[in-house]
């Protein structure tokens, strides 16, 4: 099956939410339970993110923007019956082309580490762990989010995570209630910089 990978059109933008919520299914089964609200689809568009499908009409989408200066996958959703099947490669190496067509430095994005569909999935597309002190204040700004959502969904029984990303290592929830190792998983900023792609 060809999956021509394409910048979205007008008529593609309303059906990517589905697509994400039927890739999310994968997390339930796992026991990440993503709160309810809009789907990163949704926000990205709202924020004028640069969207790439692929298949026509989509069948899976990249939602990219630029963060410190780099190129910053926000979201990669492939609709859930053609999990498996390449589309999730088209559309990174198509993130990853673009970036390196605009002279971005990189790709960034954070990820769930031990997620076999996540960061092993990355790290197999030449993505590694961004350390702390190469971090600009526009990822440490994601990162905060991050934190702040899982502190906030805690209290509602999700997974600790938030829509649009993952939950943190020993994350520590405001008011001083940890998070229970058996409800957190691992959170990565991961990047592959230009002479890597």
């Amino acid at each position: 099956m060809e999956h021509e990978v394409r910048t979205a059109r007008g008529g593609d933008l309303a059906g990517l939410a589905e697509i994400e919520n039927s890739g999310d299914a994968m997390f339930g089964e796992i026991g990440i339970v993503f709160p309810p609200g809009p789907t990163v689809a949704e926000q990205m568009i709202g924020r004028g993110a640069e969207i790439v499908v692929a298949g026509d009409p989509p069948v899976g989408f990249a939602a990219v923007e630029e963060v410190d200066g780099a190129a910053h996958l926000e979201q990669i959703s492939v609709r859930g019956d053609l999990v498996g099947r390449g589309i999730g490669v088209l559309l990174l190496d198509e993130v990853k082309a673009r970036a390196a067509a605009a002279g971005r430095p990189g790709v960034s994005l954070l990820t769930f580490r031990d997620v076999p569909w996540n960061g092993p999935w990355y790290a197999r597309h030449g993505f590694a762990e961004l350390p702390r002190e190469r971090w600009g204040p526009g990822i440490r700004s994601y990162w905060d989010a991050e934190i702040e959502a899982a502190c906030t969904n805690w209290g509602r029984g999700s997974s600790c995570g938030r829509r649009s990303g993952a939950p943190v290592k020993d994350l520590q929830c405001k008011g001083g209630n940890p998070g229970r190792s058996a409800d957190v998983w691992p959170m990565d900023v991961r990047r592959v910089d230009e002479g890597e792609r």
